[in-house]
């Protein structure tokens, strides 16, 4: 299973980010990848990060599609993947109703509609073709000129029956979160198709320290199972609270859980540590390989 690593963004600059970028190439980690949090601009951020850690392939997790037009996103895309020279993992989400409204003042009105028309609009414009598409949604009618650049693939940040399905459909794969083993192997391979790529992203803490940690995601996290998409997620496995999702252990009960979501179909492990800085640098370490 390919292993990449979140470049944890959060409150931190660009020293601090570029250092973990290098730490990661050192380490053997074979991709890097940038949430969207409401910081750091992912797609912008990426190509210093690509400029410290040589040879990494790139991704975000996730970038809401409703702040920027399908043009605007394949734009950004293909100049990343210009710029850098390696292969960009372009994953995309509809956010959430809460955000989308009362952050950015949109309509959230029918979303699965809107992101089939965005992956309409943006799949030919990100394969260099020109995007036609008159929708209930959103309006694309034009192309790029980016000589030489190279097809990112697109990966939906899916929750859902239909959003996974529309990922079948019209995309590389999914990028899932808070997912384990159970939800993985009878939700998201039987949706998606198993020839599909799944990216499983997993907060992961090695650590003696387990009811601390555990203590540490529902402090930080635990709001996620009040978001009906998340909740429904959890429900999936079984998982009463959001820690229940977080791998937390020492170092072989990590690696049978990893284990246990390749052997569910996941095909590649995005790594989230967290803990204090010891068990941080332990589980890059451990996951690295």
């Amino acid at each position: 299973m390919r292993t990449g690593i979140l470049i944890d963004e959060l409150g931190v600059g660009f020293d601090a980010m570029t250092a973990q970028a290098r730490e990661a190439a050192k380490l053997g980690y074979g991709t890097l990848w940038l949430a969207h949090r409401g910081g750091w601009d992912p797609l912008t951020a990426l190509p210093a990060l690509a400029a410290a850690a040589p040879g990494l392939e790139l991704g975000t997790c996730v970038v809401p599609t409703y702040s920027r037009h399908p043009i605007t996103m394949a734009a950004q895309a293909l100049t990343v993947q210009a710029a850098t020279g390696v292969p960009v993992h372009l994953g995309i989400g509809l956010s959430h109703r809460f955000i989308v409204e009362q952050q950015y003042g949109y309509s959230y009105d029918r979303p699965i509609r809107h992101l089939r028309e965005y992956l309409q609009a943006l799949n030919p414009l990100l394969r260099g073709e020109k995007a036609d598409v008159h929708g209930e949604s959103l309006t694309a009618a034009a192309g790029l000129t980016t000589p030489g650049a190279q097809r990112p693939a697109v990966l939906l940040g899916s929750v859902s029956p239909q959003s996974t399905r529309l990922a079948g459909e019209l995309a590389d794969g999914v990028i899932t979160t808070w997912a384990g083993p159970r939800a993985t192997g009878e939700f998201v391979v039987p949706t998606l198709g198993a020839a599909a790529r799944i990216v499983s992203g997993q907060l992961i803490c090695v650590t003696s320290e387990v009811d601390e940690a555990r203590k540490w995601v529902d402090e930080t996290y635990g709001g996620v199972a009040g978001i009906p998409a998340y909740r429904a997620v959890l429900d999936r496995d079984g998982y009463g609270r959001v820690s229940d999702s977080a791998i937390v252990g020492d170092e072989e009960t990590v690696l049978r859980q990893v284990k246990s979501l390749e052997d569910a179909g996941a095909t590649e492990l995005l790594v989230m540590p967290f803990g204090s800085p010891e068990e941080q640098a332990r589980t890059r370490e451990l996951l690295a390989a």
